[in-house]
């Protein structure tokens, strides 16, 4: 799952896992609490790659309201941001599973995603 509030971001994001990931579903938010209903209502994901400088809920917002809910603190959760400030970088490494900065290449992307996947199926 991809979060974030640029249609244009997730639609890049969408166009390079449907293509090279074939495996995999891409499932897109536009928001903090579209994230939160399209998982209330059963989506899953194996991963989610999470904006953090998002309008209503922030990406530290929904990452607090994930590990809250036992089912679903289980979910690595990488942070994808444009800020590059040290306290972001140093808060999003200590919490997540990864810390992402846009604009991330899409070589690296799939890189990340398969190293996420493997490290969370062993």
């Amino acid at each position: 799952m991809f979060v974030d509030d640029e249609r244009d971001v997730l639609l890049s994001f969408e166009k390079t896992i449907t293509k090279s990931l074939k495996d995999y579903e891409f499932i897109g938010a536009r928001s903090g609490e579209e994230c939160l209903e399209l998982i209330k209502n059963g989506n899953i994901p194996d991963v989610i790659y999470l904006d953090i400088m998002m309008p209503g809920l922030s990406g530290w917002e929904v990452y607090d309201k994930l590990r809250e809910n036992p089912a679903w603190n289980h979910i690595p959760i990488v942070f994808l941001t444009a800020r590059t400030d040290q306290v972001a970088v140093e808060v999003g490494e200590a919490l997540g599973d990864g810390y992402i900065e846009k604009p991330i290449d899409s070589t690296q992307l799939l890189q990340h995603i398969e190293d996420i996947l493997t490290k969370n199926q062993s």
